[in-house]
């Protein structure tokens, strides 16, 4: 590695400060953070196992719902461990090529757990506007067709991220990285060169991805609801909105923390930075810890399957 007076020559090491202005009690943090993640990986953790276990849960949804469970614990493992080391142990050195990888793992995943949440939509638009039709088009075939799509294409999309800083960077301002994690803004900024085309790739991605999925989600939400209000019992009704109810919980809670980290990343000059960097750091974190809880209490044959196992 190379030293000038302003710049670093293609860096070997990156260091992560964690959250600004909060250095003094990171440690204290690191408490909460550490509850959440582990109840994140025993509740994914047994909704998997449930739903293994369960010959009575290997539906589309519930197959998708181990999906979603499978994104989250490798997503929150691949941020927490390195996070608790910067706020307990001051372990802020990370190497640039790992930092890539674990900015690779972030994205990819995040943009698998979008795909899931929209494939989750289209199932329960299907199930309650086409009942009759349901298990001739939501197959296990197309299920698992569905998962492929879903993985190919956060992995081709979050692949150029990755590659436009390893081949067009080769100066740094400086290898500090203001954040508790390797997020690609907060990479692409610490270097020398022109960054526009990363700024517009990460734009293009955002709203590709997001736009797409939200707009599907919105769609097949819209015509589930009007489906529900035409039915004729109140029971039905209130059953049909019921299996809903959960997917929406988990659509909410994450599109809004990722919407408000992506605008305050980018047009939110005026937050300070803890702010913006808490709430990155918990919007990584907080869907994995409550996913499992929101399909443990909402979903009914989830939580008999629970009863079940704890009360034999």
């Amino acid at each position: 590695m190379f030293l000038s007076n302003v710049t670093v020559f293609m860096p070997s090491v990156l260091t992560l400060i964690g959250i600004p202005g909060l250095e003094s009690v990171q440690s204290w943090i690191g408490i909460p953070f550490c509850a959440m993640y582990i109840l994140a990986m025993i509740g994914n953790s047994l909704l998997l196992f449930i739903i293994k276990s369960e010959p009575s849960l290997h539906e589309p949804m519930y197959i998708f719902i181990g999906m979603l469970g499978v994104t989250d614990i490798v997503l929150v493992s691949s941020i927490m461990p390195k996070m608790l080391g910067i706020f307990w142990f001051h372990a802020k050195e990370i190497y640039f090529d790992s930092c890539l990888l674990q900015m690779w793992f972030i994205h990819t995943f995040e943009c698998i757990e979008s795909g899931i949440l929209l494939a989750m939509a289209l199932d329960r638009y299907v199930a309650i506007c086409y009942p009759l039709r349901y298990a001739t088009i939501f197959t296990h075939k197309l299920v698992a067709q569905l998962g492929t799509v879903v993985v190919l294409r956060a992995a081709i999309l979050a692949a150029p991220c990755l590659l436009l800083i390893k081949y067009r960077f080769q100066f740094y301002h400086t290898t500090v990285i203001s954040h508790t994690y390797c997020e690609h803004m907060a990479i692409v900024k610490l270097a020398v060169e022109n960054i526009r085309i990363n700024k517009i790739y990460g734009l293009f991605v955002a709203f590709t991805v997001s736009g797409f999925d939200l707009t599907f989600i919105t769609f097949s939400y819209s015509q589930i609801f009007v489906t529900v209000f035409h039915l004729p019992q109140k029971e039905a009704r209130l059953k049909a909105f019921n299996t809903c109810i959960a997917h929406i919980c988990v659509f909410l809670q994450l599109y809004f923390l990722a919407f408000f980290s992506f605008f305050t990343h980018r047009f939110g000059s005026h937050i300070p930075p803890y702010i913006h960097i808490l709430f990155s750091s918990m919007y990584l974190l907080v869907p994995p810890f409550l996913n499992p809880l929101v399909y443990g209490v909402k979903t009914k044959q989830i939580r008999v399957s629970v009863v079940k196992m704890c009360c034999p």
